[in-house]
Formats: C-alpha cells, sequence, structure tokens
C-alpha cells in the first residue's frame, strides 16, 4: 500500500519537477525583438488516485517592453490591440513576480524541487519566457531554463496528431476555434491535453512501473507456475 500512495505523489512522477502550464500571445516570432503581450500559467495538482487535474489559472495581458517590435501580421493573427487601455495590462516584471509566487507556492506544496514547463510547441512559449526574465533581471527562477514537456510531441505520440485543436478534439476535450490564441483559453486546454495524456498512460498501466525487482519476482513466478 506504501508504494502504491507514494506513486500518487506529484514529487515521485516527474523526477521531482512540479508541471507548470504556460501559453503565450506575442507580437512576433522572435522572442528578443518582439513584444510579450499575454501569459497564461495553470498549475495541477494530483488526487489521491494518482491522476492529474487542473488546479488554478493565473492570466496577465502585458505592456510591450519598451523599444518592443510589433508585427502586424501577428497582431491581425491573435486578435490583440497593445493601444487598448481596456485591456488592463500589466508591466512584464510585475506579471513574472506575481506567477513566480504563485508556482512556486504551488511546487513547494507539492514537495517537488523544481518547475518545468508545459506548452504546446514548448520551444516557442520558454524562448519568450526566458527572455523576459533575462530582460527584467529577474532571479531564482522556478523554471528549469531549458527542460519542458511539448504537448504537441506528446499528442502526436498519444493521439495520433499535433495541432492543439485537433489533438483536444480527439482527445475528447471540448475546443471552441473563436476562443483559440487567447493565452488564458490556450493554457487551459493544453492543461487539459496534458492531464488526458498523462492519466490515459496510467490507466494503460504504464504508471508506477514495474520496477526491476518486483518483475523479476513476476516473472520467476510466471516460470513456476
Amino acid at each position: 500500500m506504501s508504494d502504491i500512495c507514494d506513486a500518487n505523489k506529484f514529487k515521485h512522477r516527474f523526477r521531482g519537477y512540479f508541471p507548470v502550464v504556460i501559453d503565450v500571445e506575442t507580437a512576433g516570432f522572435n522572442a528578443a525583438t518582439d513584444a510579450l503581450l499575454e501569459i497564461a500559467v495553470t498549475t495541477l495538482k494530483m488526487n489521491d488516485d494518482g491522476f492529474i487535474e487542473l488546479d488554478k489559472t493565473l492570466h496577465f495581458h502585458i505592456e510591450p517592453f519598451e523599444g518592443a517590435n510589433l508585427e502586424p501580421e501577428a497582431l491581425a493573427f491573435n486578435g490583440i490591440d497593445p493601444t487598448n487601455p481596456l485591456r488592463g495590462a500589466v508591466e512584464e516584471k510585475q506579471a513574472f513576480l506575481e506567477i513566480f509566487k504563485h508556482v512556486k507556492k504551488a511546487q513547494k506544496a507539492a514537495d517537488c524541487h523544481r518547475c518545468i514547463i508545459v506548452a504546446h510547441n514548448a520551444a516557442f512559449d520558454i524562448g519568450f519566457v526566458n527572455k523576459a526574465i533575462e530582460r527584467n533581471d529577474l532571479k531564482r527562477s522556478p523554471f528549469h531554463p531549458f527542460a519542458t514537456f511539448d504537448t504537441a510531441t506528446l499528442a502526436g505520440l498519444a493521439i495520433g496528431h499535433t495541432v492543439l485543436a485537433k489533438a483536444c478534439k480527439m482527445a475528447g476535450i471540448e475546443f471552441d476555434n473563436k476562443e483559440a490564441h487567447s493565452a488564458l483559453y490556450d493554457t487551459e486546454r493544453t492543461a487539459e491535453l496534458f492531464c488526458y495524456i498523462v492519466n490515459k498512460w496510467k490507466t494503460l498501466g504504464g504508471w508506477p512501473m514495474v520496477s526491476e525487482e518486483h518483475e523479476d519476482e513476476s516473472i520467476k513466478e510466471t516460470s513456476e507456475s
């Protein structure tokens, strides 16, 4: 029973990493020059049966940093007007300090040693996150600087499709294309997709993994029967 209970703790599921789902909306593809305009993060929790589920979400509209490039094509794609005062945008530093505080608290509660970013096509999101952290000279980031869980890759393996909307629908997760390209909406759908894949792997018998010792005993018992 104790082995099962231990397996049903976050600190044992991902080698001590605490997954935090992130999505960013930007004014282009270049993390060094183009503005970060929106970010949302969703933390996860594990229930008593060892299945993960959504916990809390933070969402911020971000003011473009000084001198930031704003690509018209990117703004037309995501529908964001950086000059709209009704956005309620905050400075990058304020948003990230609040995000750090929130995820560090959740990470500590889960008894994990570091956060790891989960995102769809994660290289894009972590690039903008890392540049914002560097630009604002923020210390003690809770996030691993380069390791990620990419749901595009995971979905390609588990579901057979890499597009977020398609993968969600194939997994039975509702997805409204009219709501897409909002950091808040995309983050929570990505979180649901990640939970679906991880939990599906568990129900198929892939977690907790059978230890080599127990596997050897099982083989021995089978051969003797």
